[in-house]
């Protein structure tokens, strides 16, 4: 178990919904503040926010490198300098937004991506630190952000296995003792083709740390059915409306659908339960509704049972239909009616 601000993380524990703000205020500071007040009425329970600048995670060169040129991209078109100015939340605005999470009951944190970025958030107290998938292999940052001994949540994304135990190592090393990684889908929108959920258990056991998803699938689908595998953490990219056009909107859940996760996942967790076999408390009157043995004749003592005079019907009330061809040939020891049900008694020791 790993404590995030004031709430317990872990499989004996409701999952974590955490919403993602990243770019798409649209750099607009009290659209942030509004997404902040709908993501507390759909019951999530976190805020995250990115914390760089287009000049600490990139450079405003005209390479071909610095291009977005895949088809497939949201973002085709335009260098990472004009993506990153344009997705980036302003430094300016962490401490109120960050406030208003407070007042509002929500766990504010960031996902850091430089080493300034790191000190500035240790300036702000921020419970915990999120490592994007892009830069599991800055070992670097991953030392920075672990020595300041918070919960750490790492998101592998495309990284290999080798760079997971890289990641891993470093974090440890740096002092990080409590660690929470995360499976990603990092094609953005992603297909459920590509969640691999089956890895999320694997991950748990070679690693030894809680696990949890970063998902960028429109749908939650696959969110919910990662309960069952372990998962105690959920990220989702959020917007109020996908419509507007925000950054990273194409991929991101709107209120409604964003309450519905957290609703389903709450239940998903509950419905684990723990191994049990045989019916449990609630679900004892229901036994009633199995088939039992009754009298299909009205029927004197001394008559023998024939096929005819017995049925396998609801409720059950009498004895189990694995004895019919028991009953059957037995001695009547008294008469009895048509709807009574089969007892032991009924019939003679002989």
């Amino acid at each position: 178990m790993i404590k995030i601000g004031n709430r317990p993380v872990g499989p004996e524990h409701p999952p974590l919904i955490v919403a993602e703000l990243s770019g798409n205020h649209n750099q607009n500071f009290e659209t942030a503040l509004q997404f902040i007040d709908a993501v507390k009425k759909t019951g999530a329970h976190a805020i995250k926010l990115q914390t760089y600048t287009a000049d600490t995670i990139t450079m405003d060169v005209d390479r071909p490198e610095f291009q977005i040129t895949e088809e497939s991209s949201l973002w085709k078109g335009q260098s990472l300098y004009q993506l990153y100015e344009k997705a980036h939340t302003p430094w300016e605005w962490h401490a109120d937004l960050f406030k208003r999470c407070q007042e509002l009951g929500l766990i504010a944190f960031s996902t850091p991506f430089d080493e300034t970025a790191v000190d500035f958030l240790e300036d702000l107290n921020v419970p915990c630190y999120k490592i994007a998938s892009a830069e599991i292999t800055h070992i670097p940052l991953i030392k920075k952000t672990a020595s300041t001994k918070k919960p750490l949540i790492l998101s592998t994304g495309s990284a290999t296995l080798e760079e997971m135990d890289e990641a891993v190592t470093a974090a440890r090393d740096a002092g990080c003792k409590e660690l929470i990684l995360l499976k990603t889908t990092n094609a953005k929108p992603a297909s459920p083709t590509i969640a691999n959920l089956r890895t999320l258990p694997a991950m748990a056991e070679r690693f030894g740390t809680l696990v949890g998803l970063s998902d960028h699938i429109l749908g939650n689908g696959p969110a919910i059915a990662s309960i069952a595998l372990g998962c105690c953490l959920i990220e989702k990219h959020f917007t109020l409306d996908r419509s507007a056009k925000g950054i990273d909107a194409p991929f991101s859940l709107e209120p409604s659908e964003l309450h519905y996760l957290v609703q389903e996942t709450y239940q998903a967790w509950q419905s684990l339960g723990k191994v049990h076999f045989g019916p449990t408390k609630e679900e004892e009157h229901e036994r009633t509704y199995f088939r039992s043995l009754y009298f299909n004749n009205d029927l004197q003592a001394g008559q023998k049972i024939a096929a005819g005079d017995i049925k396998a019907i609801r409720p059950a009330l009498g004895l189990p239909p694995k004895y019919y061809d028991e009953v059957i040939g037995k001695t009547l020891a008294h008469d009895v009616k048509r709807g009574e049900p089969l007892k032991w008694e009924d019939f003679t020791k002989r």
